[in-house]
């Protein structure tokens, strides 16, 4: 019996390769159905009756088809049907691990839900963050390294074990972490299934289009300025004109400081853009702190007495005492108040830096007018008084300006005529002289000589009959002698006052 057009459709259809077929999706985390695979894999094939394409008139009275061909298309449909049953397989090896790579079940909730905030917000309170219920998370006792060694040798699992910082507990790593960790280590892929050599596919159509699709001309738009970067320009061009954008700066020279200088010191010591200002030293303990002082830094009770009527600025804040030994001296009694005096001064009392103003001590010297400018004066030595023996350590001219005193530590005084330098009077006195001076009156030519305990007037006999009377009068002393003396003679040895 002749085959219809239906039947020549299905012959047509039966003999479509499964290749052909769409393929299921496989790469999604959706759930695939195998049965529905199964079922679009032999959808075409004429096993199941009613899916078939054939005709009842294909179809003879004992069941059997009317084509020559039976045989050959039932084997066609075993070989697609071993075919199919491969493609299912390697359909479920690849379900398995796509599965195992992408399912998302194996990852747990983080129990702290505070974000991706620094931990270091927590770090002086006593919970960690918070749940998803909203309750706070309290902080766990942390083992000391003991306990964890002790942990380690009780339990051969511990070393897997690792502490999540982020929710506060210690989590056990699977075997399948460890294998990923130790396959990471050593340079491999993360996952076994995935194949690094895999053979390179060339994506690349060799076939010619007739028509660039790279090689495009560039259009001209990209070889004209745009509005905005016409704008930029002239603003860049506008300040290097003004002088806001400057090309040569100046190099910064480097930077040296004192290695092992003092911090105190250092200008470079700032904080927060303010310049650091050290702290003043406290004071440090003199002699009078000594616990065996001295005999004249011990004050007497009259002197103690005398403190009390003092200002409290102006009181001395300690006054020494004597012991016999260091291990003898008891505890100071102001030493906590004074320490806390020290702590609110440092902490209350604001620091402020004077600014001073550094003058060279050189510029504040008078400048002296050139010795050129000052001539003519004596340049050469025009008279010398020789007669002395001895350093002279004091002179002193009459106030006439004729004569001159001089005294020298050989004991001698001598008088000298200003204008010839002669010596007219010498006088020994026994002593270094210290010091002579004219009276001041020209009525009374006399001389004062300050030698050793000693204050001695000298009557010059320089003036006149009359003025000499006047000077042994004030003198009180009747006898025609060259000299007369008065002597005034101090009391040291029990301090009251002079004698004359």
């Amino acid at each position: 019996m002749p085959k219809s057009d239906s039947s020549r459709k299905s012959v047509k259809k039966e003999k479509e390769p499964l290749e052909n077929q769409p393929e299921p999706d496989l790469s999604s985390d959706s759930d695939v159905d195998e049965d529905s695979i199964w079922s679009d894999a032999v959808g075409s094939s004429d096993i199941d009756g009613d899916s078939s394409g054939t005709s009842e008139n294909d179809v003879g009275g004992n069941g059997e088809m009317d084509s020559p061909d039976d045989g050959r298309n039932f084997s066609e449909d075993e070989g697609s049907l071993e075919h199919t049953r491969e493609d299912r397989k390697d359909g479920n090896d690849t379900l398995q691990s796509v599965e195992e790579s992408d399912s998302s079940e194996d990852e747990v909730a983080p129990r702290n839900t505070i974000g991706e905030v620094p931990l270091e917000w927590y770090k002086e309170e006593e919970h960690i963050g918070y749940d998803i219920s909203g309750k706070k998370i309290k902080k766990h006792a942390r083992k000391d390294k003991i306990d964890s060694f002790l942990a380690g040798v009780d339990d051969s699992k511990n070393c897997r074990k690792i502490y999540d910082e982020y929710n506060d507990e210690e989590v056990e790593l699977t075997k399948k972490e460890t294998k990923l960790i130790r396959r990471l280590l050593k340079g491999k892929t993360p996952h076994a299934e995935v194949d690094p050599h895999t053979p390179y596919v060339d994506w690349f159509e060799w076939e010619d289009k007739g028509h660039p699709l790279s090689n495009a001309p560039e259009p001209k738009r990209r070889f004209v300025l745009s509005k905005w970067e016409q704008k930029t320009v002239a603003r860049l061009v506008r300040a290097i004109r003004k002088g806001w954008i400057k090309f040569d700066k100046p190099k910064e020279e480097p930077q040296f400081y004192l290695l092992w200088g003092d911090d105190s010191n250092a200008a470079e010591n700032k904080r927060q853009g303010l310049s650091y200002i050290p702290a003043p030293k406290p004071k440090l303990p003199g002699h009078e702190e000594s616990y065996n002082p001295s005999v004249e830094y011990i004050p007497t009770q009259e002197e103690i007495n005398s403190y009390q009527l003092m200002y409290e600025e102006d009181r001395p804040k300690f006054i020494p005492r004597r012991f016999e030994s260091l291990r003898s001296v008891p505890a100071y009694e102001k030493a906590v108040k004074e320490e806390f005096d020290r702590c609110l001064d440092l902490y209350l009392c604001p620091r402020a830096r004077k600014k001073r103003i550094n003058i060279d001590p050189e510029s504040l010297k008078p400048k002296l007018p050139s010795k050129k400018d000052l001539k003519p004066y004596p340049s050469t030595c025009y008279l010398e008084y020789r007669g002395h023996s001895g350093p002279v350590k004091s002179i002193s001219v009459e106030i006439s300006g004729q004569w001159m005193a001089s005294g020298s530590t050989d004991g001698t005084v001598r008088v000298w005529e200003v204008e010839t330098g002669r010596c007219l009077r010498v006088w020994n006195v026994g002593e270094a002289v210290e010091h002579v001076a004219w009276n001041p009156l020209p009525e009374l030519p006399m001389l004062a000589v300050s030698a050793g305990y000693d204050v001695i007037l000298l009557n010059t006999g320089l003036g006149d009959a009359e003025d000499n009377m006047r000077i042994k009068e004030l003198l009180r002393v009747r006898d025609s002698a060259e000299h007369w003396t008065w002597r005034c003679r101090r009391q040291y040895e029990d301090k009251r006052a002079p004698t004359c």
